[in-house]
């Protein structure tokens, strides 16, 4: 990178939009409070709180020449994972942040403007944690079937397969493959482990038969 060095610390300035980050010299000792503060005052906080609070913080001290939206959002999932909100991680807010970057930016920002009131920050993440979760429940309300004690990891073609399946009832081969856009090897792959655990049954032959969601 032109900016710096990868994982290590800027040595140079940065300006983010209108912010304009501490000086490379402070990053040290600012990451240090940051880092004390969340191995043990923030585990009196709910992890949601303190996941949030975290992720502002090291936006703030914006420590790496780049990578630090990116990191800084893994900081906060990973909060989260640790403090067990998500033990199986099957969540991650970054889909509703990059869905309206501007507004992402703006309530950080909005923080400065508030002279460092984090309230409308906490709100806005909180939020996004809700509505992740709320996508997630209705994910797992459409995608249901008795496999045992089989962990079924679904891929995103294959929840798209399901979801067809739930929609138009029953589907060929060949409206198999068209609907997903994957040729007919492709559209194999995916079927087999659905099949096998139950999620998926063919009724007729390999070539002529119907696939219907079991």
């Amino acid at each position: 990178m032109d900016q710096g060095e990868a994982a290590r610390y800027r040595n140079i300035r940065v300006r983010v939009g209108g912010y304009v980050p501490p000086r490379p010299e402070e990053e040290s000792a600012l990451m240090f409070e940051l880092l004390e503060w969340w191995n043990t005052d923030s585990l009196l906080l709910s992890p949601v709180l303190s996941s949030t609070i975290v992720h502002h913080g090291f936006e703030t001290i914006h420590p790496f020449a780049d990578g630090n939206g990116r990191t800084g959002r893994a900081l906060a999932l990973w909060d989260l994972y640790r403090r067990g909100f998500d033990s199986h991680h099957i969540i991650s807010v970054d889909e509703f942040y990059w869905e309206d970057r501007p507004r992402y930016h703006a309530a950080l920002q909005a923080v400065q403007k508030n002279e460092g009131d984090l309230k409308s920050w906490l709100e806005y993440c909180a939020e996004g944690l809700q509505r992740t979760l709320e996508r997630v429940w209705l994910r797992i309300q459409q995608i249901t079937a008795a496999h045992g004690n089989r962990k079924v990891v679904l891929r995103s073609l294959q929840e798209q397969l399901l979801q067809l399946l739930r929609v138009r009832g029953n589907l060929s081969p060949r409206e198999l493959w068209n609907g997903l856009g994957v040729f007919k090897q492709g559209a194999m792959d995916l079927l087999r482990p659905l099949m096998s655990t139950g999620l998926v049954r063919r009724d007729g032959t390999l070539k002529n038969g119907r696939y219907i969601l079991k």
